[in-house]
């Protein structure tokens, strides 16, 4: 069966609408969505069954998977990383919601994803009201990756409709919130507690 093809208005989603990602998403299934920077694609980060299709349409093995989390707010962060220092939240605070993955090593409560205990998390909260909605009704993150073109030259797929052609045999819902950006996150590693950026993206880095 074909996945669902949802139209949300990208500033003012509609709650009738969040909540039906939301239902697809508690039932283990699999979405596209928009960012602040490009189309993602997502499950509960607490659905160990979803996080295994999500693996297998992305083919990246468990061992080797590196996605981040998309979360709604600073508070929902700070569950998720081991330590998150004073001047790191100032960061973090200065510089979100907006275009940015920040690696932290990771907490406990981080779940052994696919019986593997990942050292480090990518944290996100973008500034896109829909996934920003999606995770504050879910209540859990988003465990997300990069919706990538084969093409070279065009690497992000920009365009819902493009996407859903590709993807409406693999995942159960594509939510067009308008065209998506080709340029990922700036990616901002503190595992080390001073921030290297190790991926210029969208994002400009200052603190």
């Amino acid at each position: 069966m074909a996945a669902e093809f949802l139209v949300i208005h990208p500033l003012n989603p509609e709650p009738r609408k969040i909540n039906r990602a939301v239902e697809v998403l508690r039932a283990g299934g699999v979405i596209v969505y928009p960012t602040d920077t490009i189309y993602g694609i997502g499950c509960d980060l607490l659905n160990r069954r979803a996080v295994e299709r999500l693996c297998h349409i992305t083919e990246v093995k468990p061992q080797k998977l590196n996605l981040s989390f998309i979360c709604n707010d600073l508070s929902h962060i700070s569950e998720y990383v081991k330590r998150l220092d004073t001047p790191q939240f100032k960061v973090l605070k200065k510089l979100l919601p907006g275009p940015f993955t920040f690696i932290f090593e990771s907490s406990g409560r981080v779940p052994k994803i696919l019986d593997v205990n990942k050292k480090t998390v990518g944290i996100r909260i973008p500034a896109h009201a829909i996934p920003l909605a999606i995770v504050q009704q879910l209540a859990n993150p988003l465990i997300t990756s990069s919706i990538k073109d084969d093409d070279i030259i065009k690497e992000y797929t920009t365009d819902p409709e493009e996407i859903y052609e590709d993807f409406k045999h693999r995942v159960d819902l594509v939510i067009d919130g308008g065209a998506g950006g080709n340029v990922p996150s700036t990616i901002v590693d503190f595992t080390s507690g001073e921030p290297v950026v190790t991926r210029q993206g969208l994002g400009e880095f200052t603190y």
